[in-house]
């Protein structure tokens, strides 16, 4: 019964909250993205300016692709109530979830701007699990910090009153 109350009085998210988090994220993500990937493509044999352009490619298509996946993730996980808000561990699963969706993005972004800078797929996968690898450990991190920070800001929430 508490449990229900607290469903009750959970408070509303406007969308521009969403859109905020979306767009803070993205920059964050993209930066993070853009400086292992190119740290990893001069490693696997490229000069640092084909490097630059390739983790260029990489992080502005994954611009567009992740702004969409996590704004969908953000209202997905709004519309869950079986954790509550108040809890770490939500934040943890949340994290992991769209570490997998971004993880997947990524991989296929690596081959599609290989393959349409070199035209060759090959060296991708090996370039593709080191970004992930190490992205894995960033990304996570990152991402638990961005959660966090936007938890305890009131921009776009609207509490509820109380009845």
């Amino acid at each position: 019964m508490i449990e229900n109350q607290n469903i009750k009085l959970k408070p509303r998210l406007e969308r521009k909250r969403h859109v905020a988090k979306t767009i803070t994220w993205r920059i964050i993500g993209s930066i993070d993205t853009w400086l292992i990937s190119w740290i990893l493509i001069q490693f696997f044999g490229e000069n640092p300016q084909e490097a630059g352009e390739a983790a260029s490619y990489i992080a502005g298509l994954e611009i567009i692709s992740k702004t969409i996946l996590y704004y969908f993730h953000e209202r997905i996980w709004y519309g869950l109530n079986w954790i509550s808000d108040r809890q770490r561990i939500r934040h943890i699963i949340k994290t992991i979830s769209w570490r997998l969706v971004g993880a997947i993005d990524t991989i296929l972004l690596v081959f599609i701007v290989y393959y349409c800078l070199f035209n060759t797929t090959e060296g991708a996968a090996e370039l593709a699990l080191s970004i992930f690898s190490i992205e894995l450990i960033t990304k996570i991190i990152l991402y638990y910090l961005h959660e966090r920070i936007w938890f305890s800001s009131n921009y776009g929430v609207i509490k509820p009153k109380d009845q």
